[in-house]
């Protein structure tokens, strides 16, 4: 969807670069560290703590990133302290330097137990061929055969690949907590669907949010269902988030995200998110009118083309749709011949 629509506006139209860092609000600091992939950059915040500060999420762990923090850490950061870090939520771009912080640096981890519990045991949890249920999954689900042969026989993605080794003992924050960082009181609002127990904070001393991945201005946050958990339904917990959140939500907070720009206008864009999903719902069950696999909706769904570097994303939240209805009563499923799930709407 497009951001720029009336009522979302970006008060900085250009983001920071290298060790820069914008100051968006006394004590606040946007920087921005890079990622290998199409998205290419992930936002980190530092807040002033007077000693010391607090770092909201670290980036993936690689030399790129850690050469990208020293700079930070003796550029804005003025070689002060990092005394904690909040992390958002589980995936590796926020999570994936929490554990060289609180070991290099002795910095006190904050995070919702759910993302500790999930970034911990991925990365224990290295694979040198995917396992049994992994395969099953994308077969059920529909995956190319040609690229299900491929993949069934290479090295999988592993969080140990990008994300430090998190040591034992953290601190959780959860919903309702109210947080004292950068001389601001944050009320703890979790989100969910993108991630399991995203926190989202909201400042009550004036208009900041720090919304992670819960709360982006241009683009829409994968909703994926994984091997892990194939019967989730993370497009009905991601539309009750945002329903839940608008009501806290209004036109004139600085909304700060994990990407892209920083924002206002946050009514107007639970409500673009939220429809984003009931929109590809309603396509969805044309669609079902007719028996389909989970990976014959992506045109459906994502109205391009899917090359093989997005197929994966592509496949978990096509699953995720598909659960959708048919965990709704929406839609009955057969298990074909070939091996996959075709769904079908009542």
């Amino acid at each position: 969807m497009d951001g720029a629509l009336d009522g979302i506006r970006y008060p900085w139209e250009t983001p920071p670069q290298g060790a820069e860092a914008i100051e968006v609000a006394e004590g606040v600091l946007w920087m921005r560290l890079p990622l290998p992939m199409k998205l290419d950059h992930v936002n980190v915040y530092a807040l002033d703590d007077g000693d010391s500060w607090t770092l909201i999420d670290t980036g993936l762990s690689s030399g790129r990133t850690r050469a990208a923090w020293g700079a930070l850490l003796q550029g804005p950061l003025r070689g002060k302290p990092v005394s904690r870090v909040l992390v958002t939520h589980h995936h590796p771009d926020h999570v994936g330097l929490a554990g060289w912080f609180q070991s290099e640096h002795g910095a006190e981890l904050l995070i919702p137990r759910t993302a500790w519990l999930f970034a911990r045991m991925l990365t224990l949890d290295e694979q040198a061929t995917p396992t049994a249920e992994q395969v099953t999954f994308w077969r059920q689900a529909g995956m190319r055969p040609d690229l299900l042969q491929r993949r069934a026989a290479e090295r999988p993605f592993n969080f140990a690949d990008i994300v430090h080794p998190m040591p034992l003992g953290f601190t959780r924050i959860r919903e309702g907590d109210v947080l004292r960082i950068g001389g601001r009181d944050w009320d703890v609002r979790m989100g969910n669907g993108h991630a399991p127990e995203h926190a989202t904070l909201w400042s009550r001393d004036d208009g900041l949010v720090i919304g992670g991945d819960q709360l982006l201005p241009s683009i829409s946050s994968n909703l994926g269902v994984y091997a892990t958990e194939p019967m989730a339904d993370p497009v009905g917990e991601w539309i009750e988030a945002c329903e839940r959140l608008s009501a806290y939500a209004r036109p004139d907070q600085l909304v700060l995200g994990g990407h892209k720009l920083v924002f206002t206008g946050l009514p107007l864009r639970l409500r673009q998110l939220i429809d984003n999903h009931h929109g590809a719902l309603a396509r969805l069950r044309e669609e079902l009118r007719q028996p389909h696999t989970a990976a014959d909706c992506f045109a459906t769904l994502f109205k391009r083309g899917i090359d093989d570097d997005a197929y994966g994303l592509a496949l978990v939240e096509a699953v995720a749709h598909v659960n959708h209805l048919y965990l709704n009563g929406e839609a009955t499923r057969e298990l074909r011949a070939d091996g996959a799930w075709h769904y079908r709407m009542r």
